[in-house]
């Protein structure tokens, strides 16, 4: 299996990893195609597909923020099941950090991503690949060391509609397990840049930061 990286639209497997998007997230989730141009030939966004007998087979999206020494796994996509796909991908993304932050003259802090909640969106199939089940990756990031930021989650629709997207938790994996909270600018901070590209914020979102503003610190609770 390869971990290629995609920097272009024109990209024939940009057109598979668009398309395996699209079997498996919900249509709020997913970008159209257009969209991608920018981000792609971002230099900080860092997009890789997993490609096996020349087919995309599975997908990851990630950054590294320099400032906050911190990382944000945007999705993990595994296309099917019985070939590894997601330890390649997360051993591959783990070494790629890795090497960022030792550029950056650092150890990596750790790394934000959101997670479905399977008691909240059991409606959702995710193109019926089990790896993919909200219960299942749940339990994957509870083993990697994720926790899950105690706060009510919700976030932008990707559609720009100005809708909020409930569903979800955003998680936070440190390197330290010792780690029992982190600083609330930082997560305000982290999501405020994050969201830039969508400017329809839904007032959720809106409080939802407000809130976290008005904290010092946010603990990790298990899942």
């Amino acid at each position: 299996m390869d971990y290629i990286r995609v920097t272009s639209i024109d990209d024939p497997l940009f057109t598979q990893m668009h398309q395996l998007m699209q079997n498996i997230f919900p249509p709020e989730e997913v970008l159209e195609f257009d969209l991608w141009k920018e981000p792609l030939e971002d230099s900080g966004i860092r997009v890789f597909v997993a490609v096996h007998e020349g087919q995309v087979v599975g997908a990851t999206e990630y950054r590294y923020y320099e400032d906050f020494n911190v990382a944000m796994t945007d999705f993990t996509i595994i296309g099917q099941a019985g070939l590894g796909i997601g330890p390649f991908l997360a051993n591959k993304r783990a070494a790629d950090l890795k090497a960022l932050a030792e550029e950056n003259g650092k150890e990596l802090f750790g790394m934000f991503a959101e997670i479905y909640d399977p008691y909240r969106v059991d409606d959702y199939e995710f193109g019926g690949v089990k790896p993919m089940d909200p219960y299942v990756r749940r339990e994957v990031l509870s083993h990697l060391g994720y926790r899950r930021l105690d706060f009510p989650y919700v976030h932008p629709s990707w559609n720009n509609d100005g809708e909020a997207v409930e569903g979800l938790d955003l998680s936070f994996l440190t390197l330290d397990p010792e780690v029992q909270a982190i600083d609330a600018k930082l997560v305000v901070k982290f999501l405020k840049r994050y969201y830039t590209v969508l400017p329809n914020k839904p007032k959720k979102w809106l409080d939802m930061i407000a809130s976290i503003e008005s904290k010092e610190t946010i603990a990790l609770k298990s899942f």
